[in-house]
């Protein structure tokens, strides 16, 4: 089960290092971490060039600018598949998945073509949310299944593990969103492919240190690119 969990970076200097420590203690066997830094002003990506020097199974993948976190999945994706991965995870850089959830969702990667950490289903749920984050999360998730009618109950989460064949049949090449949509994007595309998805439940923290990505053009971009999505020919 040769597994990469692909983590982007932009600023997150102070939080890579446990995150990566955290998924290494975990002791599974041929599991690798593939960093996709957009060229961090604060060094995040000279940092884990240092720990790569001790740590083989540590890649990097550097990026010349912020271009978002569609762009720098994917480009995560495609290094990971010419690497031979079996398995391909993402998950946040800044600790708000946990990664204690990792081989749970190997486990069921065995059965399933694509296992979705979600927040919105039993034993599921946020922490350190402020009430507007949260009406905002429930509202996105309740349009997306809407719009896209869509069995899946957490739409927008970014707690991934993909089958290599699921990415190899996605037709990446075309997918057009570029922030947070991302999520929804490839979530649809599989359902649409008849992939099969298992949602495990996980406890979404939100980050101790390092500013949030999260901006009003999010909200935006996932309400015009939804629509898009479900009327798209």
């Amino acid at each position: 089960m040769n597994t990469f969990i692909v983590l982007p970076t932009y600023n997150e200097k102070n939080n890579i290092r446990e995150i990566i420590s955290q998924i290494f203690d975990l002791s599974i066997p041929d599991l690798n971490i593939l960093v996709v830094d957009d060229n961090s002003p604060d060094g995040t990506g000279q940092l884990v060039d240092q720990l790569r020097q001790t740590e083989p199974r540590i890649h990097v993948l550097h990026r010349a600018k912020k271009e978002g976190l569609g762009p720098a999945y994917l480009a995560g994706f495609a290094y990971a598949l010419e690497q031979g991965a079996d398995y391909i995870m993402e998950m946040d850089s800044d600790g708000s998945h946990h990664p204690k959830y990792i081989p749970a969702m190997r486990e069921a990667a065995k059965s399933f073509d694509l296992v979705l950490g979600s927040r919105y289903v039993k034993g599921g749920g946020v922490s350190n949310w402020a009430w507007s984050r949260r009406l905002i999360s429930k509202f996105g998730n309740y349009y997306a299944r809407l719009i896209l009618n869509s069995p899946i109950k957490d739409m927008t989460g970014g707690f991934k593990c993909f089958n290599r064949r699921v990415l190899e049949e996605l037709d990446l090449a075309n997918v057009e969103s570029l922030g947070y949509n991302f999520q929804i994007e490839l979530t649809y595309k599989a359902l649409k492919k008849g992939f099969t998805i298992k949602e495990i439940p996980i406890v979404f923290t939100e980050r101790k240190g390092g500013t949030s990505k999260f901006n009003p053009g999010i909200v935006l971009e996932s309400f015009v690119k939804v629509f898009q999505l479900r009327f798209k020919k």
